[in-house]
């Protein structure tokens, strides 16, 4: 008699066990690095900069057989010399312009806003 089928039925529901723990191990990370990066966000104070755009970018997630976000990013050079990649919202994206200057209001990784010279941006 043949016994090949005794090591599928043994394989397959700790490779599929693995699997699991993989994908939960994942999630949970994800999670305590959302958790932890929003905690040091509130930990840090706000601060007001000098600042001028030196260029924006847009990342597309998802797509195909789920619904397809833009996250925008815009790259703020401080007088210092230091530069700073911050997520912003879409309007705020669309009113900024590469060479724009003016002060950045930020707190930690968040954008709070950017004021630019001479002219009042809106929040």
């Amino acid at each position: 008699m043949y016994d090949g089928g005794d090591f599928m039925f043994q394989a397959v529901p700790i490779f599929i066990g693995i699997i699991f723990v993989i994908v939960i191990s994942f999630v949970l990370f994800t999670a305590i690095k959302g958790v932890s990066q929003w905690n040091q966000n509130n930990q840090s104070p706000v601060m007001n900069v000098r600042a001028k755009v030196l260029g924006k970018r847009t990342a597309v997630k998802g797509g195909g057989e789920s619904r397809a976000y833009n996250h925008y990013f815009i790259t703020f050079e401080m007088e210092s010399g230091d530069r700073m990649e911050l997520k912003v919202k879409d309007a705020d994206y669309g009113m900024l312009v590469e060479g724009d200057e003016g002060e950045l209001t930020f707190q930690g990784t968040r954008y709070l806003g950017f004021e630019r010279q001479g002219l009042k941006a809106q929040r």
